[in-house]
């Protein structure tokens, strides 16, 4: 079963799974059932991605990367398959996010006059506001 994030499909063979045994609940088949789901992506050697998003996924998820590789946990669930699913609703959240492109440039503008006077004229009644608490002048 393949990842879909923004249009691009990720195939199964470009993603690892490891399983292991989770802590917490679990009833008697706690010690024997590998429930506890890592999934590994690869972004640095992905043939599917293009190079654009590439390079925005290995600059935004820098801090989440080992030798390029993005990796996801789950283990709140007591058995695999929905562990499974959960990493991979994990992945595909995370790849989605981080693959957005930037917003486009903010173009400078300047306080139209209307506005200027606006706030003007709040500070002048702000002042008289102000004026009015003080005690009289002898």
């Amino acid at each position: 079963m393949s990842l879909t994030f923004r249009g691009i499909v990720v195939p199964d063979r470009e993603l690892a799974w490891r399983f292991s045994r989770s802590g917490g609940p679990g009833g008697q088949s706690v010690n024997t059932a590998d429930s506890r789901v890592e999934l590994l992506f690869d972004v640095r050697r992905s043939a599917v991605l293009p190079d654009a998003v590439r390079d925005r996924l290995l600059a935004r998820l820098s801090h989440r990367l080992v030798d390029g590789v993005v990796h996801v946990v789950a283990s709140e669930y007591r058995s695999q398959h929905r562990n499974r699913e959960a990493a991979r609703a994990r992945l595909t959240q995370l790849l989605t996010d981080a693959s957005e492109p930037p917003p486009p440039r903010r173009r400078p503008t300047k306080p139209t006059r209307g506005s200027q006077r606006r706030r003007l004229e709040t500070k002048a009644q702000r002042s008289r506001t102000k004026e009015l608490r003080r005690p009289p002048s002898e």
